[in-house]
């Protein structure tokens, strides 16, 4: 195999920093949302959070996901590309050849897994961050000074500091099985359908597609992987929150089972609203960034291997 391309792995730099700029305020309120007690729906929530806490409300914790998320992505975008090209390699002993749709899902699942290892701690400190200020209807109160409404942490070193202080490596990584079975099965989600519909609406003979059909199909492909990722989403934010003033959660199945019996699927479905918005605009300018620095070494797959592909791929064909 050639050697590792560093594009990709620089690609998923830019993508990620500008993702997290961009989709900050949404990704707060859906963690709010989703962790959060009183807010009803996506609209209340956002006039809540501007009326108590103003602009800067919208932006708590982002700092150590601005630095952090940059290289997640990097890593998981650079691992998935490279993993594709190996897997080209050993099956077609070109690393450039077209991948079949198997590949294209090891490849995935594979980067699924990098981003749990990586991922956890930083979501931990995001979230924790983000919810330090929110009212919980029950609390410990001789956890001083975790007194509901007041912040717990000064800021992510902080935060971390104390998580590791209080729950040792397994605080860190709280929530992290959660994680793993929304990242696994998200990520295939995301990368096959966009790689397909990419496949569609480029013209044959074309070295890349061009940034409209880039954007759009990030944009289905993101649609399509949030539509499936929400639940565990949902606990996975609900885990990581839990701790900040009480410990209310077991584990994943007890989450699970929890906020089943107390909300049912209403939650998943109101929390779609806010999930849709951000995460298509995370995975295209991923795309785009790519497709811009490798767009000589990575030629485009050609529209029968997606129709083939499409034979594998439920409500296709």
């Amino acid at each position: 195999m050639d050697s590792v391309q560093l594009q990709d792995f620089a690609a998923g730099l830019v993508g990620g920093a500008a993702s997290v700029v961009v989709g900050h305020p949404l990704d707060t309120i859906k963690t709010r949302l989703q962790a959060g007690q009183g807010y009803g729906n996506t609209l209340n929530c956002v006039l809540t959070v501007y009326r108590n806490e103003s602009v800067v409300g919208f932006f708590k914790g982002m700092s150590f996901p601005l630095a952090s998320m940059a290289v997640y992505s990097s890593v998981v975008f650079g691992v998935f590309s490279n993993t594709q090209r190996l897997l080209s390699q050993l099956r077609h002993g070109d690393p450039d050849s077209t991948p079949v749709l198997a590949d294209m899902a090891l490849a995935s699942m594979v980067a699924g897994f990098i981003s749990v290892g990586i991922g956890t701690p930083v979501d931990l400190v995001k979230i924790r961050l983000q919810m330090q200020t929110q009212p919980y209807i029950q609390a410990n109160m001789k956890l001083k000074p975790t007194v509901p409404g007041f912040p717990v942490y000064r800021g992510p070193i902080h935060c971390i500091r104390t998580v590791l202080q209080k729950e040792g490596i397994a605080g860190i990584y709280r929530g992290a099985g959660a994680m793993l079975l929304r990242d696994v099965p998200g990520y295939c989600l995301y990368f096959i359908p966009y790689t397909i519909v990419c496949g569609w609406i480029t013209p044959d003979g074309s070295i890349s597609p061009n940034p409209s059909s880039i954007w759009l199909a990030g944009g289905v492909a993101g649609a399509i992987s949030w539509g499936t990722a929400t639940p565990m989403d949902v606990v996975k934010s609900r885990l990581q929150a839990d701790g900040v003033y009480l410990s209310k959660y077991k584990g994943t199945l007890d989450c699970i089972l929890q906020s089943y019996q107390n909300e049912g699927l209403k939650r998943c479905r109101e929390d779609l609203d806010a999930s849709y918005c951000p995460e298509p605009n995370q995975h295209c300018g991923v795309g785009e960034g790519s497709a811009a620095l490798t767009e000589d070494s990575h030629p485009a797959p050609t529209a029968s291997v997606f129709s083939s592909a499409m034979d594998l791929v439920p409500g296709g064909h």
